[in-house]
């Protein structure tokens, strides 16, 4: 049987040397146990805060008419997601975060900017205009952002592109947008039971209406925004740091902006909301829409155009980089690889999909000019990774390619054709000695 190469040392690392144990502040499981505990703490704060407000049967109610749109936005965000699908601990934070943490400091900031600006102007009714359409937008967008932030920095690995930062700001908004529903709701119900509202009419339906069935996309278009800002600058290369901080600012000021406007329709008239929601909310919704689905499919062009490379030096079958460029082909080589090898067959399957994904983004990176120091190291990571799952992908993927792909010549490349009867010809594939990074520039 064939073996792999050897594993790279660790970078920076010399050979035969080993690097000292970081301090215990360092230490993932510190640094995870921290983030656990913080959003922990923040989550019970607000669920009491939020109780407090509504009272049990409005905190009840608000949370059962709030989590229905939920299920339906993180499957979108998540299809939106599945070329390169991020570890599911990223996504869970991300939402984790906009329930808990954001929420809370949405609601402390805006009510003690609000409440001073009363104060200082003896005018409530115009603070609480003015912290609905400047000081909400400002912290509410500022306190979403700082997830993906997070994300961009700290699991830069996982954040590679435009898709990336929607993905991470659709689940963001959504755990935030939760959270603020059963608030409104909440209140909604408690209204109701003061003033006999019931039914149709009642203050509860028509918040529902509002929140949850006209506009459950509000809060996630506003945060896309920044996510778009943060995933325009990980397409940018590293040395162009002016450029990566301008691109997340400028989105997160867009998302400002649009979250103001909207805010704002409530004191444009009797017909302000619906001009607001007609004429800026559903085009931009729908443009966003197009550019999420366009850079999906963009994504998937750069897989079958990057991958014929690994083909032709052994590491792939030629079949490989059309199956994997293709989401039908994809899902066809999981079910296959499920039927006949169980679920850890189809694990690893799953697997190899993400990696060689992410080895097409990296060589792709690279040609443009924009890889890393470590793009030699990153790209022999992914390739042995991708070598220790073939013995369950290739069947799967080499079905897939067969019932999706039609048949052309051998030497057409990524389509697919036949294969040889050996495998790799060699038994083990020849590993491409770059020596140092080609696409440096």
């Amino acid at each position: 049987m064939a073996s792999s190469p050897p594993y790279p040392p660790r970078p920076g690392a010399a050979p035969g040397s080993t690097l000292r144990h970081p301090h215990w502040w360092q230490r993932p499981a510190v640094r995870y146990g921290a983030m656990v505990t913080l959003l922990a703490l923040s989550g019970l704060v607000i669920l009491a805060l939020v109780r407090e407000q509504t009272g049990t049967q409005g905190f009840l109610v608000g949370l059962g008419l709030a989590v229905l749109p939920v299920p339906l936005l993180l499957a979108a965000f998540r299809w939106l997601g599945r070329v390169e699908p991020g570890p599911w601990r990223n996504l869970l934070f991300a939402f984790a975060w906009g329930a808990c943490a954001a929420a809370l400091i949405a609601i402390v900031a805006n009510s003690f900017a609000t409440r001073w600006i009363a104060t200082t102007t003896a005018d409530p009714a115009g603070a609480d205009t003015l912290g609905a359409t400047v000081i909400a937008p400002v912290v509410e967008e500022t306190a979403k952002a700082a997830a993906v932030l997070l994300l961009f920095l700290f699991r830069g690995r996982d954040f590679h592109g435009i898709l990336d930062g929607v993905v991470a700001a659709g689940f963001t908004a959504t755990g935030f947008a939760f959270t603020e529903n059963v608030l409104y709701l909440g209140n909604a119900f408690g209204t109701d039971q003061l003033t006999g509202g019931s039914g149709v009419a009642s203050v509860t339906a028509a918040t529902f209406f509002v929140r949850v069935v006209m506009s459950p996309f509000a809060h996630p278009l506003f945060t896309v925004l920044t996510g778009i800002g943060f995933g325009a600058a990980a397409s940018a290369a590293d040395r162009r740091r002016v450029r990566r901080v301008l691109l997340p600012l400028a989105g997160l000021l867009l998302a400002m902006g649009m979250h103001a406007l909207w805010n704002g329709s409530a004191t444009l008239g009797r017909f302000g909301f619906i001009a607001v929601y007609g004429a800026f909310m559903v085009p931009t919704f729908g443009l966003l829409t197009w550019l999420v689905v366009w850079t999906r499919q963009r994504e998937l062009r750069t897989v079958r155009t990057e991958l014929p490379a690994y083909a032709v030096a052994g590491w792939l079958r030629p079949s490989e980089p059309f199956a994997l460029g293709s989401m039908r082909a994809r899902r066809l080589a999981r079910k296959f690889a499920r039927e006949h090898g169980g679920r850890p067959a189809a694990r690893a399957v799953s697997q190899y999909e993400v990696y060689a994904t992410q080895l097409a983004f990296l060589r792709h990176r690279g040609r443009a000019g924009k890889a890393g120091a470590d793009f030699v190291t990153r790209e022999r990571e992914l390739l042995l990774e991708l070598w220790h799952r073939r013995q369950a992908a290739r069947p799967a993927l080499e079905h897939a390619a067969r019932l999706t792909a039609p048949r052309v010549p051998y030497g057409a490349g990524w389509a697919y054709g036949p294969v040889p009867a050996v495998w790799p010809p060699q038994g083990q594939p020849p590993y491409p000695a770059y020596g140092e990074n080609p696409y440096r520039r």
